[in-house]
């Protein structure tokens, strides 16, 4: 039975899922989801290109970043953590960017938060030394640098539509043909809205338990967390739910599992929870911004140097990372620290 199927079986015996429980079967579905059967995401080859499989350099300033922020915490012995590492491209680059800032490889423990068995196997080619735990809650306690790029635009959400009559949830059932389509709930108590008729709100019910996690973490021993995603600092108003394969976006209804399901990431309820935690935010600011300021423009001139046939395809990098009409606006960057630290490099 494939996943569709399971999916229109269930609705016919429990009636209509909502968005967030679509998205998480389509995605973590232990038998059928998308991470649990796809090894190969992120890559050209793949359903979707991510920063570090379009440029080693985006992989080896996060590195080098991370080498800064580990001095700032006076050096100590610490997790090196990256959830949702995808082929662990990222980690490998970061490693190979800081092999010679002294004893900081000796005092990481590099840790990949990850759930899919075969993007483990993937990961393990390149990262021998690391270890892996399934959520984060599970990494052993200490100082730490935790990485996240493209992890949050994965937790599934829950769609509100303001309709003539109020806000409706959005929700996932069966049209006439048995077939699986999008529908509202009934009209919800809720205060009146000077929202315009069509918005539509969206809700990752699992964000606040993740900031929980690292506000425990951050307050129990030095840390910074480094969170790089695409996503609003205000609500756009719209949906932003979408599915992509083999890099063109398709009907999220089509191929449950087959296709990667995201929506954009709310970084004001990102910084809006680390506040209401006591925790230091820094962004978000523009991914252009920040790679800018940590000097992207004179790794690539490095690079270019050492190898001048590269130039070309080392400026169009630059380029598809930093403009704005490619990843350098729509992606955002924030930081959360720990209280009593300087502030990190590129804000």
């Amino acid at each position: 039975m494939s996943l569709s199927e399971k999916l229109i079986e269930h609705i016919r015996d429990n009636g209509p899922l909502t968005v967030a429980e679509y998205m998480g079967a389509c995605l973590y579905d232990p038998e059928d989801g998308y991470y649990a059967t796809r090894p190969n995401i992120g890559g050209a080859s793949a359903d979707f290109l991510t920063a570090p499989e379009a440029s080693q350099m985006f992989g080896e300033l996060i590195g080098l970043w991370c080498a800064h922020e580990w001095e700032a915490l006076g050096k100590p012995a610490f997790n090196w953590i990256e959830l949702g590492p995808g082929r662990g491209v990222l980690m490998e680059d970061a490693i190979r960017a800081t092999k010679r800032i002294e004893g900081m490889h000796e005092a990481a423990t590099v840790v990949l938060v990850e759930t899919s068995a075969p993007l483990k196997d993937e990961q393990a080619e390149r990262l021998r030394d690391a270890e892996w735990e399934a959520r984060i809650e599970d990494v052993s306690p200490g100082p730490c640098l935790i990485v996240a790029n493209e992890f949050f635009d994965c937790l599934p959400i829950r769609q509100f539509f303001l309709g003539e009559d109020g806000w409706h949830e959005k929700l996932v059932g069966l049209d006439e043909a048995q077939k699986l389509t999008f529908g509202l709930s009934a009209p919800l108590p809720a205060p009146d809205s000077e929202d315009e008729l069509g918005t539509v709100r969206e809700i990752a019910p699992g964000l606040e338990s993740i900031i929980y996690d690292i506000e425990r973490r951050l307050h129990d021993a030095p840390g910074r967390v480094l969170i790089i995603d695409y996503g609003y600092t205000k609500p756009e108003g719209a949906d932003t739910l979408q599915a992509l394969k083999r890099h063109k976006k398709v009907d999220p209804m089509e191929t449950p599992g087959e296709a990667d399901l995201t929506a954009h990431v709310d970084f004001a309820r990102i910084a809006q929870l680390a506040d209401a935690a006591n925790l230091d935010v820094h962004g978000p600011i523009t991914q252009g911004a920040f790679l800018r300021s940590l000097g992207i423009e004179f790794r690539a001139e490095a690079l270019s140097r050492a190898n001048p046939s590269h130039a070309e395809r080392l400026k169009r990098e630059v380029h598809r990372l930093t403009h704005a009409d490619e990843m350098g606006a729509l992606f955002k960057v924030i930081c959360l620290s720990s209280p009593n630290l300087p502030p990190p490099a590129g804000f």
